[in-house]
């Protein structure tokens, strides 16, 4: 595979920043963005009433099943919206309507044949799995979740085709669509198999089946939630069938790539993107493993690493939420930049590198410092009356990881869409090893428990970013800029911050609390703080002119701003 040097970016002049190109590229990325906050945020409430369904320790065998279920969708069809919509977005900049055209009934026969083989290694071996994580009745879960993968392949193929044509509200509208099926599904199926389960244990004696069972309903909504996703993208396949039809006719460049070809590029482009995306991702199941047996070694029950692993799971729904925006900003960047590399602009390639970093610390920054100052009302707003504690003090100690890997998965990104798709695997492969280095030290050594696994993985995102930014630069010519990329977002988050904080106690001491209203009692605190704190965010970001005329004018809704913040003098 053909690498991108400084040289082969080329020499053609870009369009100014503030320009259409560079404008879509980041509305395209905050579509899918504000699409997965959507769907995070509803994916937080709904884990709500499922984890009071089926409580911490279901929670515990809900998290771990989706800990091999990932690793097992990374090797079937997590790379597939990325690779396809880069050789998609290549080929459409080269005006090879036909190739592009192809690509598409070739990746749907490669994800016929990987996704079987991935929903067969799930479902054969769902109790081998589950007994390797110490969770021996995660395995129902993991057998309700083998078809899911199947589908998720022919999704991620559909995806990936849409967003290399340049539109990213296909695969937003199906996310939404798919996480509110889930979600309706998964408390439903919950529920049921909770009811199931209890029933069991009476006739059996046992005390596990309910909360396996109702982990298990609990995964069955992510597969009726594909589904609906799949069968939307049927849908608007068959319907854009004319225009696709119409484009490879009227095709004029004169290079055709037989089948043969394109599933040929097709492997050597998903081959680097799967192992990369493994080794960055299978730490949460080498996190599973050597927490599961180093707190077996110290003496802890099933019952309670299942319980603690749980709890992480809670900490990592607020987690994910910020990261979202970063894992869909990477979904416009990739196909983006790599039509920016066809064209050989090397000015428009430096100029999306820029503003892809830039962005995702915009929202990164102030996210990491949000979740530490207001990680006590927010986690007991979520999680009702329990004892807490632990997921606070986490979420307190975990903010950090927000920012790197906000960034590491930006760089990857980069790194993929420049064509150099090895050097995220090399990284992630070192970054991988220190990591679980890490986590044995702290973990056996400090006896530090569940917050060995959060200040590992922390560690292991802090030196993804290190070997990728210098990657970067030594390929691209990139050189990173710091006042308005990191200290403006930064400082102005610590003054957010301070005014979050200031809101949330006022009111808490304002207000009596009310033990028959508690949640209502906990919005009546955190909404106002929120407010306070985007407000004071927004404001200083401006002032320390961490965004400009040039950035707001690229977001969407942002050129309505630019006409108050004239008149308050900020600009």
């Amino acid at each position: 595979m053909s690498a991108t040097t400084k040289e082969q970016t080329g020499n053609k002049k870009a369009p100014t920043p503030g320009g259409k190109k560079a404008a879509n590229f980041v509305i395209q990325g905050s579509i899918l963005a504000i699409a997965g906050i959507v769907v995070r945020l509803i994916g937080m409430l709904y884990r709500i009433p499922l984890i009071n369904i089926i409580g911490k320790k279901g929670n515990g065998y809900y998290t771990s099943s989706y800990g091999v279920y990932n690793i097992l969708l990374i090797l079937s069809s997590y790379s597939m919206p990325v690779a396809v919509s880069k050789m998609v977005a290549t080929r459409i900049a080269r005006e090879e309507h036909q190739n592009s055209r192809r690509i598409l009934r070739a990746a749907l026969v490669y994800a016929t044949v990987i996704g079987g083989v991935a929903a067969a290694v799930l479902w054969f071996g769902a109790e081998t799995f589950a007994q390797l994580i110490k969770t021996p009745f995660s395995m129902y879960a993991l057998k309700t979740l083998a078809p899911t993968i199947w589908i998720m392949a022919y999704l991620g193929v559909l995806r990936g085709y849409f967003q290399g044509t340049g539109s990213m509200v296909p695969t937003a509208i199906s996310q939404i669509l798919e996480q509110i099926v889930n979600a309706i599904v998964s408390v439903g199926a919950a529920a049921l198999l909770f009811r199931i389960g209890t029933s069991m244990n009476q006739a059996t004696g046992a005390t596990e089946y309910s909360y396996a069972l109702g982990a298990a309903g609990g995964t069955i909504g992510t597969g009726a939630g594909a589904l609906t996703a799949l069968i939307f993208f049927m849908f608007l396949t068959m319907s854009r069938a004319p225009e696709r039809r119409r484009l490879a006719e009227a095709d004029v460049s004169g290079r055709r790539e037989s089948y043969r070809q394109l599933a040929h590029t097709l492997t050597l482009t998903i081959l680097p993107i799967v192992l990369s995306s493994t080794v960055y991702n299978i730490s949460n199941v080498l996190d599973n493993y050597f927490f599961g047996q180093g707190m077996d070694y110290l003496g802890s029950s099933e019952a309670a690493i299942a319980t603690l692993w749980g709890i992480l799971g809670q900490y990592q729904l607020l987690f994910n939420i910020p990261v979202a925006v970063s894992n869909a900003l990477s979904s416009s960047l990739i196909p983006s930049l790599s039509r920016a590399v066809a064209s050989g602009n090397r000015e428009q390639t430096l100029e999306r590198i820029d503003a892809a970093v830039r962005f995702s610390m915009v929202i990164a920054i102030p996210a990491a410092v949000g979740l530490t100052v207001l990680s006590a009302p927010i986690n007991n707003l979520l999680f009702g009356s329990e004892d807490n504690l632990t997921v606070i003090r986490l979420t307190m100690a975990g903010s950090l990881a927000v920012v790197f890997y906000s960034l590491s998965t930006v760089t990857n990104a980069i790194l993929q869409g420049l064509n150099h798709m090895n050097v995220p695997l090399r990284n992630a492969c070192i970054s991988l090893a220190l990591h679980v280095a890490a986590l044995e030290a702290m973990l056996l050594g400090a006896k530090w428990g569940i917050y060995s696994v959060v200040f590992a993985n922390i560690l292991f995102a802090f030196f993804m970013c290190l070997l990728n930014g210098a990657a970067i630069a030594r390929i691209a010519g990139y050189r990173q800029e710091y006042r308005r990329t990191f200290v403006a977002p930064g400082v102005s988050a610590l003054f957010m911050g301070a005014a979050a904080y200031a809101v949330y106690r006022l009111i808490r001491l304002a207000v009596p609390t009310g033990a028959a209203d508690r949640r209502l009692w906990l919005v009546v605190q955190v909404l106002p703080a929120i407010l306070a704190a985007v407000v004071v965010y927004g404001v200083l970001l401006v002032k320390f002119k961490g965004v400009g005329r040039k950035e707001l004018s690229a977001m969407p809704g942002g050129r309505r701003l630019i006409p108050l913040l004239e008149r308050a003098r900020l600009l």
